[in-house]
């Protein structure tokens, strides 16, 4: 198989190239430079942002099976893409997102739920939803509903990642002491480890599937403590978890998923529209999601290999919370 990853040097991008090398697939990344491309990928240079941004992939004579696309920002750049690679591939996967749908879905979603009103392809920046939905329209005004894969990704997870969660709660438990653990402990919760969803990507392209997809793991995948419990163990063992019921954690004014990261109270929209997606169709066509341990794991792993610090996405809000708001809302508990 021959692929071409837009992007494929950070996080989910990388993940799809590294899967494909690993199936033995001819792998290229069209990326702008501003981070290697993986050992053994082809790399063209060009940013999409730019006049003649795309003259790298113009010029070359290449021809794909599925191109892989990634981008999340002004639409118009996945329909100058798509637009100029429709005849050259065979198939577009865009890994759009789940927030494309009209918030707030309900509990159990599928593909078929309303989608966010006043998306275009050929719009500039607008926000994420309809910038997401923008690029699914372009991907399909390109290839056609038969030609294309709408990825919609919930939450990413695992090696690489560059948008501050999971890296946060493990650079906290290796910190150690009393950690504000955000309750209840039974909470569900659903993501993908990014190197499932590039698995479950490139068996779609082998599939020749179309439409669109929530890629997400089962709900109940895993728990707010079974997660927690991982990085607390993967650290070295000397977090303490103080398990904390939702009301004093709001009452405190404390943000879910952004102070907290991946944690939203149960019973509210929030929890209905960020873990409890129906992914059957995934699922049935190959979805397969590794254990909570092996990606707390592995994520700890990489990230001491670069120094503990992870990097951070420049259009992503900077995630955790303050030690000192911590300790506040742990002394309110009797912590």
């Amino acid at each position: 198989m021959r692929l071409l990853v837009l992007g494929g040097t950070e996080f989910a991008g990388r993940a799809v190239v590294e899967a494909a090398l690993g199936r033995g697939w001819e792998v290229t990344v069209f990326h702008r430079g501003r981070h290697a491309a993986p050992q053994g990928a082809r790399a063209l240079r060009g940013d999409r942002t730019a006049v003649d941004g795309l003259a790298a992939l113009d010029e070359d004579p290449g021809r794909w099976d599925v191109v892989v696309d990634t981008w999340s920002s002004a639409p118009r750049a996945v329909r100058d893409a798509a637009r100029l690679l429709r005849d050259r591939a065979g198939r577009y996967v865009y890994v759009s997102s789940c927030s494309v749908y009209t918030w707030a879905p309900p509990a159990g979603y599928g593909e078929d739920a309303p989608v966010v009103e006043g998306a275009s392809p050929d719009a500039g920046v607008t926000d994420y939803a309809r910038d997401k939905r923008g690029g699914e329209l372009a991907a399909v005004d390109a290839f056609g509903a038969d030609r294309s894969v709408l990825v919609r990704a919930g939450l990413l997870l695992g090696p690489y990642e560059n948008v501050g969660r999971l890296p946060w709660w493990l650079n906290r438990a290796a910190r150690g002491g009393p950690v504000l653990a955000p309750g209840p402990r039974d909470l569900p919760l659903q993501y993908v480890d990014a190197r499932d969803l590039a698995e479950w990507i490139l068996g779609a392209a082998e599939q020749e599937l179309s439409g669109p997809y929530n890629l997400i793991s089962p709900q109940g995948h895993t728990t707010m403590g079974e997660l927690l419990e991982a990085c607390a163990r993967v650290t070295g063992g000397s977090a303490e978890l103080r398990w904390t019921e939702p009301e004093v954690i709001l009452d405190a004014g404390v943000e879910p998923w952004t102070q907290l990261p991946v944690w939203v109270p149960p019973h509210s929209d929030l929890h209905d529209a960020l873990h409890s997606a129906d992914v059957s169709r995934a699922v049935a066509t190959g979805l397969r999601c590794r254990p909570v341990g092996e990606t707390v794991a592995d994520t700890w792993a990489w990230l001491r290999d670069i120094g503990g610090t992870a990097p951070q996405r420049p259009d992503r809000t900077v995630k955790g919370l303050d030690p000192e708001v911590e300790a506040k809302v742990l002394a309110a508990r009797g912590v």
